[in-house]
């Protein structure tokens, strides 16, 4: 393992790649390690509930219907081979697994690729699953157009660079290959309610920053999208998912609400972005400031393209 953390770090020295270091530092923070094992069960992701739910309980089952829902938007067959670029500690791409997909999961915290490793072999799944350290920045590892599909589980906002991201993916999809991509987007801040108050503004920065998400600060409404397209990918579908996800957004509120009055006493947020995130965020959500979506797109199957297609999946 020391000796793939070495190589992530070389190809880090050659070319502004993401920060791997605020990544691990987020995610080892006892915050983050106690929340998502004792709230999420160790996964990574929102929920999916049906339109109009209120309540949020039971969590799992919502865990399930989300992957569900990617799993359905990939729509590949069994035997497909996909990436699942910043895998954690490996709960999709197992699912995916027993669905049938061969998953190549990739990762930035070393901690989440042991405990990968352990599920994987716990769970009888080393000939369908591979988990190893890797920079979604620099797929080098993987050979051009092998895979069959691709995706992010709310990963794609801690890019440094994410059309480099957006490139290599597309550089890795076989032609016909479809990327799904389940992100965050906010509103500009030319869009924002003229009587909004200033903390709520000065809160997205500090989530952004402290969680380590330098792309979720350039997601403004319908920007992905044009950055699909940007890189080649047609076919490109985005889907409305915030209604879907307000249940579990409305239980991280509830979870956080007292704890957070404490922290913003004694000006801790910094050291609480979770909280942070919880309470504001399901504020910001209702107001309509940032929502969830799905992003589909397809390589196309013509592989065939003009010089200034080339050049912007270069940028």
């Amino acid at each position: 393992m020391t000796s793939d953390r070495a190589s992530v770090m070389a190809n880090q020295e050659q070319k502004p790649l993401i920060s791997y270091r605020s990544v691990e530092n987020y995610f080892g923070t006892w915050e983050s390690r106690a929340g998502y094992k004792l709230v999420l069960g160790g996964t990574r992701h929102h929920g999916y509930y049906k339109a109009g739910t209120r309540m949020p309980f039971p969590i799992s089952p919502a865990l399930r219907r989300m992957e569900d829902h990617l799993y359905n938007t990939l729509s590949l067959p069994g035997g497909s081979e996909v990436l699942d670029a910043g895998c954690g500690v490996g709960h999709v791409a197992m699912y995916f697994a027993r669905k049938g997909l061969r998953i190549q999961g990739i990762d930035l915290v070393e901690n989440h690729i042991t405990w990968a490793q352990r599920g994987i072999k716990a769970h009888g799944l080393k000939d369908q699953v591979s988990v190893r350290l890797g920079d979604y920045h620099n797929l080098d590892h993987i050979s051009s157009n092998s895979l069959d599909g691709v995706f992010t589980m709310e990963t794609f906002v801690h890019a440094n660079d994410g059309h480099k991201v957006l490139s290599e993916f597309y550089r890795v999809l076989k032609p016909g290959g479809t990327l799904a991509l389940y992100e965050y987007w906010h509103i500009s801040d030319d869009e924002m309610p003229a009587d909004l108050p200033k903390h709520i503004s000065a809160s997205a920065k500090r989530v952004n920053k402290y969680a380590a998400m330098p792309t979720g600060e350039l997601l403004t409404k319908g920007v992905l999208c044009q950055w699909l397209k940007g890189q080649g990918f047609t076919d490109v579908e985005e889907t409305n998912l915030s209604e879907n996800i307000a249940p579990m957004s409305f239980f991280f509120y509830l979870l956080g609400y007292i704890p957070y009055l404490i922290i913003c006493f004694f000006g801790l947020q910094e050291y609480f972005v979770n909280t942070e995130a919880g309470v504001q965020g399901y504020r910001g959500l209702k107001r309509g400031l940032w929502g969830y979506a799905s992003y589909k797109a397809k390589k196309p199957s013509n592989v065939g393209e003009s010089s200034s297609e080339a050049g912007l999946r270069r940028r």
